[in-house]
């Protein structure tokens, strides 16, 4: 049974400065003891997400899918699979988590579908069935071989042979996954429909997988050679993926995909639903400007500038300013993630050797809190969570089981979430075992042991997001960067009214003192922050800066 659609106005910018907390619903809570995360399991824990403070929840596909690519596969768009529930499991969550005051962001996966989608299925069939054109299909070349170059982000060609239409169709990632013909508008509108049906049902927004990947280039042009600088600059995919070897400028990111968008925003604001795109390329900035143009297209896109194997106060500048400058061309508003299912986790990923200190992981939740732009907060995120290692026997990601060992896939940041830490499977599932295993040391850092102690890094994180909820000047303010050495980042967030924070983030391993440059006025102290006002010399100006610390001044 469809939920009542109620209006909601379409100026609504609530999703502006918001922090949007990412579950993976086959990793956050098993309540029915298979081992697997599910939509009830959801719901009975989101009183842990009302009291992080974050204002929606973004929840990975839980559609009708096989499974290959773990729900973004999908089958069936209309269908929660069985694995997760049904459709009133979706709709209870929905009403659970609005009594709390916190909305519902759905995951849509509209490039492709599954090959067991029921379109897919007819339109290889036959060239003339009423949906053969509904993929991407070519014909061979003179000798057998692909339409063209194009490379699968999964590793090797994008192109799979069919021998029932003998032709090949187009795959940007897995086999699996056939590629939707957006050229086609009996596809469009299809889609639309798709999206239609959730928004009457009543989400709140959507997050659109891929959403660079709609459109092909008509004529299959070849991709060019990437150079090995620019190889080097991807962040995207691995370096050592072929994918990384092109420069991808016609199997994605193409013009049409403009116009699309602009139906697409047309039909969220009918419902008032917030939207957030991923764009997944190798200069993303401006993409992410031109996709989320004021009131046009998408209401905030984010990228995966900040997901690097490595990091640099520099580079996080470099990233927030160049995407500043894009945004003040569009009005556009972007979306910063440090950590999803698709990264090594942060806790782990930036800390020096691999191993995760308490003091960086609450520095790096308050930067990701205090950077302009709403926030894209993954679960664990709060417990500060390390990367887990998981065996090759126990792996189930088949991008790392293309590419082990050098890359052994995203299992590590996908593995259960800790609840309870004495309880079997630290509380989040009764069964006899887990889709994954818990992650190493992750029990000692369950939710129960946590919240317990005012200085954990749950503790911290609370209070960060609720300093966020409560300061104009962090969800909406000006950004502003100062010249700092390595390894501090420095930065104003400022009001149109003149109210300002001064922040400053040291990344390293050793204590510094900051010579405040002449960019930056007078400061004072600021307590009754989660952040440490630090000791400042006024004669010098010189602000002493913990190992891995942050400080905060009012300018």
């Amino acid at each position: 049974m469809t939920s009542a659609h109620v209006a909601k106005p379409a100026s609504a910018d609530w999703w502006r400065g918001a922090v949007i907390y990412q579950i993976y619903p086959r990793s956050f809570a098993d309540s029915n003891g298979d081992g697997v995360g599910d939509l009830p399991g959801i719901t009975a824990r989101l009183d842990h997400v009302a009291s992080l403070g974050a204002d929606a929840i973004w929840i990975s596909p839980f559609f009708k899918s096989p499974m290959a690519d773990f729900g973004y596969d999908v089958s069936d768009y209309r269908d929660v699979d069985p694995l997760f529930g049904t459709l009133a499991d979706f709709d209870a969550l929905l009403a659970r988590a609005h009594s709390l005051g916190v909305r519902i962001i759905i995951d849509q996966v509209l490039s492709h579908t599954s090959d067991q989608h029921a379109w897919f299925k007819e339109s290889r069939s036959s060239r003339d069935n009423p949906r053969a054109d509904w993929y991407v299909w070519a014909d061979p070349l003179p000798d057998g071989g692909p339409p063209s170059n194009w490379l699968s982000v999964f590793g090797g060609s994008a192109w799979q042979w069919d021998s029932r239409r003998r032709q090949y169709y187009l795959h940007s990632f897995l086999t699996s996954q056939p590629d939707l013909n957006f050229h086609n508008p009996a596809v469009q509108e299809a889609l639309l429909g798709e999206v239609r049906f959730w928004c009457e049902r009543g989400v709140d927004g959507f997050r659109f997988d891929a959403c660079n990947h709609q459109f092909h280039d008509r004529a299959l042009r070849n991709n060019p050679a990437a150079s090995f600088d620019e190889q080097q600059e991807v962040s995207t995919v691995r370096v050592d993926n072929p994918y990384a070897m092109q420069v991808h400028l016609y199997d994605k990111t193409q013009p049409e995909n403009l116009v699309f968008l602009q139906r697409l925003r047309k039909l969220l604001d009918e419902f008032g639903a917030a939207s957030v795109g991923e764009v997944g390329d190798e200069h993303p900035l401006p993409i992410m400007a031109e996709y989320t143009e004021r009131g046009q297209r998408l209401h905030m896109a984010y990228s995966f500038a900040l997901l690097t194997p490595s990091v640099s106060a520099q580079h996080i500048r470099t990233q927030s300013e160049g995407l500043e400058r894009e945004l003040a061309k569009t009005g556009g508003w972007g979306c910063w993630a440090l950590s999803n299912h698709d990264a090594n986790r942060v806790a782990s990923r930036w800390a020096p050797g691999n191993q995760p200190d308490l003091r960086l992981t609450r520095t790096l939740q308050a930067l990701l809190l205090t950077l302009r732009g709403s926030v894209s907060f993954y679960q664990g995120e709060e417990l500060g969570l390390p990367e887990a290692d998981i065996p090759f026997e126990a792996l189930q990601d088949p991008y790392g089981k293309t590419f082990w060992p050098e890359f052994k896939g995203r299992d590590g940041c996908r593995t259960p979430m800790p609840w309870q830490k004495d309880a079997p499977n630290a509380g989040f599932s009764t069964g006899a075992s887990t889709w994954l295993p818990i992650g190493q040391g992750h029990a000692e850092r369950a939710v129960d042991v946590q919240a317990a102690d005012p200085d954990s890094a749950l503790a911290h994180a609370r209070a960060v997001l609720a300093w966020r909820r409560s300061d104009e000047r962090l969800r909406t303010g000006a950004i502003t960067f100062h010249d700092a050495p390595e390894p501090v980042l420095l930065f104003e967030r400022r009001l149109a009214s003149g109210e300002s924070l001064v922040l400053a983030y040291n990344l390293g391993a050793e204590p510094v003192d900051l010579a405040l440059p002449a960019t930056l006025g007078p400061i004072k102290a600021l307590s009754g922050t989660p952040l440490a006002p630090a000791a400042l010399d006024s004669l010098s100006r010189t602000w002493k800066l913990p190992a891995f610390g942050a400080a905060i001044a009012v300018g």
